[in-house]
């Protein structure tokens, strides 16, 4: 069995889950006390941010293993849940690339972080040019239209 423990949690203006305008968003993330203040030392020599997080809002009799069309959206394709993003997952892992705004003793403001306030974060990762994924990035047309909104 796996066990892990939040690094800290995430707080902001956002209470309720919603799919969409998470663009004007800024969190904070405050590391937890168990942790040295040392642990963020240089993160401000990086612009942006992995952030794993856990959505721990989902009920667990919602969780989906199989496929579902994203959004509950019927005009859309079926799709399993490892081929979407949404929030339902197995084992209700979030994961966000942000902008760091500025570091401020044992917290770290950022951009782009789309969960509630309150949100245990697992883990924190500099963003490095060398892990980004090589190529061209593709992905079906269906994805544009549910995420015209998601920025906003």
């Amino acid at each position: 069995m796996i066990t892990l423990t939040p690094v800290g949690f995430a707080y902001n203006e956002r209470h309720q889950v919603k799919d969409d305008f998470w663009g004007e968003v800024i969190s904070r993330i405050v590391i937890d006390q168990s942790l040295p203040e040392e642990s963020l030392n240089e993160i401000e020599s990086f612009s942006h941010l992995e952030i794993i997080y856990y959505f721990h809002k989902v009920e667990k009799d919602k969780l989906i293993t199989g496929a579902r069309h994203p959004r509950n959206d019927i005009t859309l394709p079926k799709a399993g849940i490892f081929a979407q993003r949404g929030k339902n997952r197995p084992n209700q892992l979030g994961l966000a690339s942000v902008k760091l705004l500025k570091k401020e003793g044992r917290e770290i403001v950022v951009s782009g972080l789309d969960c509630i306030n309150g949100t245990p974060v697992l883990d924190i990762k500099p963003v490095m040019k060398e892990f980004l994924p090589a190529g061209t990035i593709e992905q079906p047309a269906w994805t544009n239209e549910i995420m015209k909104n998601y920025w906003k």
